[in-house]
């Protein structure tokens, strides 16, 4: 399993993460951060492939992903 964390003190709600992820396991959430901006969630953390590309593409360092 795969643990997907968003920090939402510092995610600004880009979606640079959701639309580089190429499992589409991410997905904006009802839920604001810190800013007031919608942020992502991991809505299929089973499909993660563990690329990273939503760690290495978010401009704030806002999203980790690690093994579970």
């Amino acid at each position: 399993m795969v643990n997907i964390t968003v920090d939402k003190d510092f995610c600004k709600g880009c979606s640079l993460c959701i639309v580089n992820c190429p499992k589409d396991v991410l997905a904006v959430s009802k839920e604001r951060g810190k800013a007031g901006f919608l942020v992502p969630e991991a809505t299929k953390p089973e499909a993660c492939s563990k690329c990273k590309n939503c760690e290495v593409i978010c401009p704030d360092f806002a999203i980790v992903v690690e093994e579970g």
